[in-house]
């Protein structure tokens, strides 16, 4: 019976020192690619939303009414009818962008999750606080008070 226990035991791979560093790094490289494309996509929401206030206000006004652009860094004196078509199709290419920024950065959690899966990376302080944070089933029902008759 103790020869099953040993042949069940499953065998690890031992790594040295510099695979474990470059797997620590491939790792952390990744993740910073990931944090790289959520910051652009904030980015390129927050540029999304100030095209949809300038929308908003422009199309409220005379299409004869001139107004300024922002060009390269150089202010572009033009008229509405002119800037609101343009102001139109950026915010059409910038939901485009968006949109595929977010397909790759899912793409990019899911290569994330199965790396770390694959070399059973866990990372300090999330898994401690997953833990902490499952409920014990031993407990049953918690946050009910009932008064203390002493």
């Amino acid at each position: 019976m103790a020869d099953k226990k040993q042949q069940a035991a499953p065998t690890t791979k031992i790594l040295t020192k510099s695979e474990g560093e470059e797997i620590v790094q491939k790792f952390q490289q990744m993740r910073n690619e990931q944090r790289s494309l959520m910051a652009k996509i904030s980015e390129l929401e927050q540029d999304l939303n100030e095209h949809k206030i300038v929308i908003e206000t422009l199309q409220d006004v005379s299409p004869d009414r001139k107004c300024f652009r922002m060009v390269g860094g150089v202010l572009v004196e033009r008229t509405v009818m002119e800037v609101l078509p343009a102001l139109l199709n950026n915010k059409e290419q910038l939901t485009k962008v968006i949109d595929s920024l977010n397909t790759k950065m899912v793409n990019k959690g899911k290569e994330v999750n199965e790396f770390r899966a694959k070399h059973n990376i866990k990372i300090r302080g999330q898994d401690e606080i997953k833990e902490t944070q499952q409920p014990d089933p031993t407990t049953g029902t918690q946050g009910v008070l009932v008064p203390n008759k002493a």
